[in-house]
């Protein structure tokens, strides 16, 4: 309610504020999150959300990091995997698509013929249906006779 008798600087300097209030508790939040532990080679990084462990070593006045050996064959048998099931479901559509193929087109003169005999025969037992209802309508002083259709 105060907000609509703020002048518009004082608004952006209370957004400005509450972003970098919030980007601060985010960094606040996330400096605990790895482990570092050095060893004779470098330094050994252990990711306390995720248990994930990586290797580091300093080049050039910076900390790079790889992933561990044991997360890296469990990536490439991540890799390995979805490879295989990529692999499977191409498989099924290279043979999903020659039926389709096969399908498109047009109807055969019996599938043809067939679909106009149905065709037909709804159509007339439509009109029956509303000739009856016409009769109704015309003639409600006659009773309904069961014998007929």
């Amino acid at each position: 309610m105060l907000s609509r008798f703020m002048p518009l600087p004082a608004k952006a300097a209370g957004c400005i504020l509450s972003v970098a209030f919030l980007m601060s508790n985010a960094n606040a939040q996330d400096a605990g999150r790895y482990q570092l532990e050095k060893t004779e080679n470098g330094y050994v990084r252990l990711d306390t959300r995720t248990g994930a462990l990586s290797i580091c070593r300093l080049e050039a006045e910076q900390l790079v990091c790889k992933m561990a050996t044991e997360d890296r064959e469990a990536y490439e048998d991540d890799i390995t995997d979805l490879s295989k099931r990529v692999k499977a479901l191409e498989e099924k559509i290279a043979n999903i698509e020659p039926q389709v193929s096969r399908h498109q087109g047009f109807p055969s003169e019996d599938d043809f013929e067939r679909s106009m005999s149905y065709m037909e025969r709804f159509m007339r037992r439509f009109m029956d249906i509303a000739k009856s209802f016409d009769r109704q309508t015309q003639d409600p002083a006659e009773p309904d006779n069961p014998g007929k259709t």
